[in-house]
């Protein structure tokens, strides 16, 4: 068996003992329960909300047509994710919050709100207007940013860079969406069935075209741009307190603005939804998508980069690199497994490139100076998980290497080649190694 290469040696408790004295409070058991109850409350507390206005018939309707491009948005964001995918557990997490807890605080703020300036105003069209386009902006956004936060300052390993704060505020605002348009929904069929419409021209059709078919990404587009600072924050090395606090607040103010602008189309006008949603919904959904591919391609990038040192050392072999910096050649390795191995060694080789893609991000960052407290031990955590997998993931990264490296050309020299008898042979045949 080969030895384990060297590596930095750090203290055995990095921690420094400090959970083994910790509050009752601190807890990782305490938190979960916590936070699980508060979920779950929550969500028991907007099911009996959301029935009372819809009726038992309009929460079921909307709930069926609810759910239809919840597994669109998350399979998308999945893939976004698919260079360092974090724990499912994260995303459940997110989802829960902005379909629970966001939409609580969202649904018992706007009503309270909407109903104070009513009655200080004495005008409730004008309370409805300026509840949609002032007051629930600010609510719902910076309900929804809050999942992005407490992500932020407790899972901070899985928050490394702007794709998990695409991800995470992507999957947050999703949830949120699903709940308001099972509200929706729900209300605009008590409508219908009131008024005896159905088909194309009902209300329920209408809506439904408008929040699912036209603008499923629009909560997503929004809470996204929050998500984008928390992002660009995580990037900044620790001593930048400053540029770690306003860049949050600025990406959570330019998806407030963005949800207002959203809200207040109908107020300009009888083609004012539909100039807002070409001449401004579209082109940023398009450019924010442009933003989040350039940024996976980047961290593909970042792999091939910065895991040859470790190559080096004796932790990867020499074409690990180049397959952990590829997405086809990860599939491949996967597949490969799979089909030698089974399931379990697919899973193993998995792991194992969401293990050396952390650590190439880990190592860019202390490269950068960005480096947390505990990078020592971290990278010798990774590395250890690294180990652990490499009889399975070796020798399916080697063959996905192989099979998804580009040809070498091997021209013929300017000079003519002679042969045996004086003549001019003809030029070697481009060489390919691993040809089969």
């Amino acid at each position: 068996m080969a030895t384990v290469p060297p590596y930095p040696t750090h203290p055995s408790d990095p921690t420094g003992g400090a959970l083994r004295h910790a509050h009752w409070w601190q807890k990782k058991w305490v938190r979960y329960g916590a936070l699980s109850t508060l979920l779950a409350l929550s969500g028991l507390v907007i099911l009996a909300l959301v029935r009372e206005q819809t009726g038992t018939e309009g929460f079921l309707v909307g709930l069926g047509l609810a759910v239809l491009p919840v597994p669109l948005l998350i399979a998308a964001f999945r893939w976004l994710d698919r260079v360092e995918p974090g724990p499912w557990r994260n995303l459940l997490f997110c989802f829960a919050w902005g379909a629970c807890a966001a939409a609580l605080i969202a649904i018992i703020a706007n009503s309270f709100a909407t109903r104070w300036i009513a009655t200080a105003t004495a005008d409730p069209s004008s309370a409805d207007t300026l509840g949609a386009t002032v007051i629930a902006p600010v609510v719902e956004e910076s309900a929804k940013a809050a999942a992005v936060l407490l992500v932020f300052l407790f899972r901070r390993r899985d928050f490394t860079g702007i794709v998990d704060g695409v991800v995470i505020a992507g999957v947050t605002a999703t949830g949120f969406a699903f709940t308001e348009n099972i509200l929706y929904l729900g209300t605009a069929f008590g409508t219908d069935q009131l008024t005896g419409d159905t088909g194309i021209a009902s209300v329920t059709a209408a809506t439904f075209f408008v929040r699912v078919i036209m603008s499923p990404f629009a909560h997503p587009l929004f809470t996204v741009l929050t998500g984008i600072g928390f992002g660009i924050s995580a990037l900044s090395a620790e001593r930048h307190h400053l540029r770690r606090v306003l860049l949050p607040l600025s990406g959570l103010l330019l998806a407030m603005g963005m949800h207002a602008i959203w809200n207040g189309s109908s107020t300009f006008g009888e083609y004012g939804f539909f100039a807002v949603y070409a001449a401004f919904m579209v082109p940023a959904f398009g450019l924010l998508t442009w933003l989040v591919i350039w940024t996976r391609q980047r961290e593909l990038k970042t792999v091939r980069k910065e895991l040859p040192a470790y190559t080096v050392a004796g932790w990867l072999t020499p074409a690990e690199p180049y397959a952990l910096g590829s997405m086809r050649a990860r599939r491949l390795a996967r597949e490969y497994a799979r089909r030698h191995f089974g399931r379990p060694a697919a899973r193993a080789v998995a792991e194992y490139e969401a293990y050396a893609t952390s650590l190439a991000f880990l190592r860019h960052r202390g490269r950068r100076g960005r480096a947390e407290a505990d990078f020592a031990a971290r990278e010798r955590e990774l590395l250890a998980e690294l180990w652990w997998r490499r009889d399975v993931a070796r020798p399916a990264l080697d063959h996905a290497a192989r099979t998804t490296a580009p040809p070498v050309a091997v021209t013929a020299p300017p000079w003519p080649v002679y042969g045996v008898y004086g003549y001019p042979t003809a030029p070697y045949p481009a060489y390919n190694p691993y040809r089969t």
